[in-house]
């Protein structure tokens, strides 16, 4: 299923927050027409706030009746809608009651005190209000959890709060929790895992960063959320930030120098920025500097570094411009795992970032093919099987899917080729 960036208004293929597109379905006929919003669950997890939040802005923008608690995870809006529309409209859900006021970033924990919505965001600190005038607003008031209980996507979020700041090292020791409290890492055995399975690593980290959803009192509650301002925890902030790239580009541990800058991160950045000083043509990037640029980032041979550039030099074009790159990337790509690494990073460009173009699939490798970047063994070896190592399975699978045209041509090449060896040895 195709990602898009939170902020839709954001072309960034970088950035960091995504979400899946949504998806509708229409069904039944006259008056009881209706669509369902069949991966409503999953979108509102990745903006860490309830579905029934969702279905009901929903409800009041377009003037239909919505179900705000169904039993079976069917989201359902009276009338037919297309997916395209209530994408549109959820760009609006997202500005009202997502994205800080003040740094747009959509790390929000959202939560009730003395009847306003507030909005604390854990990118830069600050503590926004809701407009209380939005239809919305009084839904979320007069729906909120009754003090000290949860709801079920709470609980789950709470979960993941506590395991991401025990990673970042910013755990509170006291909030143990029993093994049969939600709060304990015990409870997040049960039911996280396939809600994950196929969201990609950028959707991983978003939910990760819960987002507390019920009414509590700011200097008391259950889940600690105080907003560390010593140099320390805004220096650990501001990287936060800026780890989106390296997670988006799927990069592992161990490249980084001795103040913790990423060396993939820089060269993804410089290519970018480089593109935007030429009107944002990535054309105008010359090979010679993109080369240049990776040898002093001491990346230049690095099997990891083809998959950044199957990220950054390409754009709508790529069928066209991987001729014109292929010198330069056949300097950089000098081994099986070279190859495997860059066809990885076309299968995120493709399958996150480009999403359009997966019909494309085929012609783009019979590409990378003809120009000889990739041999003829690991690309029927990558068409083998999905994998989970740069997409989810889900896109994985539709990848491969677009790609069988292709791989069908390249086995009847190769039967081709021995039907005319067995004549030239009779």
């Amino acid at each position: 299923m195709a990602n898009v960036n939170i902020r839709r208004d954001i072309a960034d293929p970088f950035y960091r927050y995504k979400m899946e597109r949504l998806q509708a379905k229409v069904e039944g006929k006259g008056n009881g027409i209706k669509t369902v919003v069949v991966n409503l669950s999953n979108v509102a997890g990745q903006l860490a706030r309830p579905p029934n939040y969702v279905i009901k802005y929903f409800g009041f923008e377009l003037g239909a009746q919505t179900n705000i608690d169904p039993k079976d995870d069917r989201w359902i809006i009276n009338g037919a809608h297309e997916a395209s529309k209530l994408q549109d409209y959820l760009d609006g859900f997202i500005n009202k009651f997502v994205l800080c006021r003040k740094c747009k970033n959509p790390e929000t924990v959202i939560s009730i005190k003395d009847g306003d919505i507030l909005m604390d965001c854990k990118a830069c600190g600050e503590i926004t209000t809701a407009d209380p005038r939005a239809k919305l607003s009084s839904f979320i008031l007069k729906n909120a959890p009754k003090k000290g209980k949860k709801d079920k996507s709470t609980k789950k979020a709470d979960r993941k709060a506590r395991k991401e700041a025990e990673r970042n090292g910013t755990a509170d020791d006291n909030e143990d929790g029993s093994p049969g409290d939600s709060a304990s890492d015990h409870g997040d055995d049960n039911g996280d895992a396939d809600a994950n399975s196929d969201d990609d690593a950028l959707t991983r980290k978003i939910n990760a960063e819960a987002k507390e959803l019920n009414e509590l009192d700011l200097k008391d509650k259950e889940v600690e959320w105080s907003v560390d301002m010593s140099e320390e925890a805004v220096k650990a902030r501001a990287k936060a930030l800026a780890d989106g790239l390296t997670g988006s580009m799927v990069i592992e541990d161990g490249d980084e120098d001795k103040e913790g800058n990423n060396s993939y991160d820089a060269l993804g950045k410089w290519i970018e920025e480089t593109a935007e000083k030429e009107g944002g043509d990535i054309t105008k990037v010359k090979d010679v500097e993109i080369y240049l640029k990776a040898k002093e980032l001491g990346i230049e041979a690095k099997h990891r570094t083809p998959t950044v550039l199957a990220q950054c030099i390409f754009d709508d074009q790529i069928v066209k411009q991987i001729p014109a790159r292929a010198a330069m990337l056949k300097r950089m790509i000098s081994s099986e795992r070279h190859e495997k690494a860059f066809l990885g990073g076309i299968e995120r460009f493709v399958g996150i970032d480009k999403p359009h173009l997966v019909p494309s699939v085929s012609a783009i490798l019979l590409k990378v093919y003809e120009n000889d970047l990739v041999s003829e063994e690991v690309l029927k070896s990558w068409g083998s099987k999905a994998s989970k190592k740069y997409v989810d399975v889900t896109v994985s699978r539709k990848v491969r899917k677009s790609a069988e045209k292709f791989l069908d041509w390249l086995n009847t090449a190769e039967s081709d080729d021995e039907d005319d060896d067995d004549d030239d040895d009779e």
